[in-house]
């Protein structure tokens, strides 16, 4: 069983979560594509198809020990909807657990009460639904056991932050520096 998923609807941003998943994967995080759609082929933002490795109700989430949430509309809101996903992050963020979140997603995290308290970024124009947060412009936010990130053009950043997060900093430079990014 994974220990980091991501959850994908139609209309996800597909930078942000694949960048996630190449990653991770480049680290030896074992991270694992969660459709909450009831169907494996999920369609992104810019209408690029991805074949989740799971189904929402078909994955048992005993050992996660991360849940991310990338951004992109209409898929943002698709998850602040799903019912069974909100009932997850909320027993997650109670147990302490780390929760991550880029571009409109930080916004299904406010909806749900999981910022209270909480520093955290995402797109402009949403920050009125962190709610309970103090909001900061900074690309990426760790704060307790949410991070959060601002979009598309800081997908690495939030990437090499959960890797940090597993691995430490000398971890996330290096896939950095083996992705030539930064130079």
């Amino acid at each position: 069983m994974s220990e980091v998923y991501i959850f994908l609807a139609d209309g996800f941003e597909e930078i942000e979560g694949l960048t996630v998943v190449d990653l991770l994967r480049r680290a030896g995080i074992d991270i694992t594509m969660v459709s909450i759609t009831g169907s494996k082929e999920i369609t992104g933002a810019h209408n690029i198809k991805v074949i989740a490795d799971e189904l929402f109700d078909e994955t048992g989430y005993n050992n996660a020990k991360m849940l991310v949430l990338p951004g992109g509309m209409p898929g943002t809101t698709h998850l602040l909807e799903h019912k069974k996903l909100r009932e997850l992050l909320l027993r997650h963020n109670s147990e302490d657990k780390m929760i991550a979140a880029i571009c409109a997603a930080p916004s299904v995290l406010g909806m749900h009460g999981i910022l209270e308290g909480k520093k955290a970024t995402c797109y402009p124009g949403f920050e009125d639904k962190l709610i309970g947060a103090n909001y900061t412009n900074e690309k990426v936010v760790k704060d307790k056991n949410v991070i959060t990130s601002k979009g598309l053009g800081t997908a690495i950043d939030f990437a090499a932050s959960i890797i940090e997060h597993y691995q430490g900093k000398e971890a996330a430079n290096r896939i950095k520096s083996s992705i030539q990014y930064g130079y």
